[in-house]
């Protein structure tokens, strides 16, 4: 199966615009696409996956990603799916989440000369002439037509500002800029950047010519992306510190029953044939596939050890068999402790087992929080330094999640 028709397979495709000649450069491996990523945290989270494997796939194939990172877009904010305009960020913010992607992408994609190129478009965008943009850009776009666009239609009626409203503009210039400098001929997205990307391929079109060889490919990127990337409890993000592997691997691991194909299909890298065998599991052998699912994604992102260590914790915490050696860690500095003390609830936010202090009373009251396998129910709890000395303690929420503690001596 070439990689076009195996993208099809996966269910990744949505539309796409000139698809026979769009098939053709991707399997032969000439495609030259980029995606976009707007850095408003210092962490890419899990509804960045589905770009970033697709990006690792179509290298694979020999094709050419660029990564825009967007520091000149991002200090506007893209009004896509949004009911509120975004908060400004300083440069100084978005030059250090630009780092951060930077780092994570490497574990996905291959970077340098010959390989996959890392662009930001604040060195093109904050240098632009206002009128000479205007005049050069502005003039090939209907007011009309950007109104009617879904990106801007659902900020109608709450006030969509003279700031967002260039968003398009702004993006559709990206495309052009990368296609004159880069000889980028794709743009890839999700269902709520279609208006944009448009834009983008008409402006290369107006500007020059019909037969310009600029092309949109439309992904579910966004649409199934965002909604695996949150949580009750928030994002599940990449970096190891705000979203430790072991709860990155739980994530997957409770997915619902009919999303893990999908996402086996979407995310990983298994053969089509392997999970079209596990398309047949019912019950209780869907925690089988779930448990791959788990492990694959892990390991992307975290690494293969990390990831076998995860699968390994989590047997335990599934047969009781649960041991100082095999389990996550939270290590509390003594400075941390007042008068040699400190709560458990203290402990549960600290660990992120909960998200809050009276997310954590609340659980401890509940009867939901467990020391070394006894129930407590005291929200006022404390733990002395002594008993934190050593091996420390076992703290339990629930049935899945714990936590090691102990101190840093």
């Amino acid at each position: 199966m070439n990689i076009y028709d195996e993208l099809k397979e996966r269910n990744l495709i949505a539309q796409t615009t000139n698809e026979e000649e769009i098939k053709t450069l991707i399997n032969q491996g000439k495609a030259i696409f980029y995606i976009g990523f707007d850095p408003t945290a210092d962490s890419l989270h899990v509804g960045h996956f589905m770009a970033l494997c697709l990006m690792k796939r179509l290298q694979m194939a020999g094709n050419t990603p660029i990564v825009l990172v967007g520091g000149g877009t991002g200090m506007i904010g893209d009004p896509s799916g949004r009911n509120d305009l975004r908060s400004m960020m300083t440069i100084e913010t978005i030059d250090k989440n630009v780092e951060c992607f930077k780092k994570q992408m490497s574990n996905f994609i291959e970077f340098g000369d010959d390989k996959a190129k890392i662009v930001n478009n604040k060195d093109w965008l904050l240098d632009l002439n206002y009128v000479e943009f205007l005049r050069d850009i502005g003039t090939h776009f209907s007011v009309n037509r950007m109104l009617s666009a879904e990106c801007y239609k659902n900020r109608m009626e709450k006030g969509l500002t003279f700031l967002e409203f260039n968003y398009m503009l702004m993006q559709a210039y990206d495309f052009y800029y990368l296609f004159m400098n880069y000889g980028c001929n794709m743009q890839f997205g999700g269902d709520d950047q279609w208006s944009n990307m448009l834009a983008g391929t008409e402006l290369i079109r107006r500007k020059l010519g019909k037969d310009s060889h600029a092309m949109t490919i439309n992904l579910l990127l966004n649409s199934e992306g965002n909604k695996m990337g949150k949580t009750s409890n928030g994002a599940v993000w990449l970096d190891a510190n705000k979203t430790s592997p072991y709860d990155f691997y739980q994530y997957w691991r409770n997915v619902n029953d009919a999303d893990v194909i999908k996402c086996l299909k979407m995310l990983t890298f298994l053969p089509l044939d392997q999970i079209k065998e596990m398309e047949k599991y019912q019950g209780e052998e869907l925690n089988q596939a779930k448990e791959i699912l788990a492990f694959e994604l892990t390991k992307l992102v975290h690494g293969e050890e990390e990831g076998s260590k995860c699968k390994e914790i989590a047997k335990n915490v599934f047969s009781g068999n649960l041991s100082f050696e095999n389990i996550p860690t939270l290590i509390i500095d003594e400075k941390e402790l007042i008068d040699e003390k400190i709560e458990l609830a203290e402990i549960l936010v600290k660990s992120k087992l909960c998200t809050s202090k009276s997310d954590a009373r609340r659980n401890i009251e509940q009867g939901g929080v467990f020391i070394d396998n006894k129930k407590e129910t005291n929200v006022k709890y404390t733990f002395s330094k002594e008993d934190l000395l050593g091996n420390g303690k076992i703290i339990k929420k629930g049935k899945k999640n714990f936590i090691r503690v102990y101190i840093n001596e």
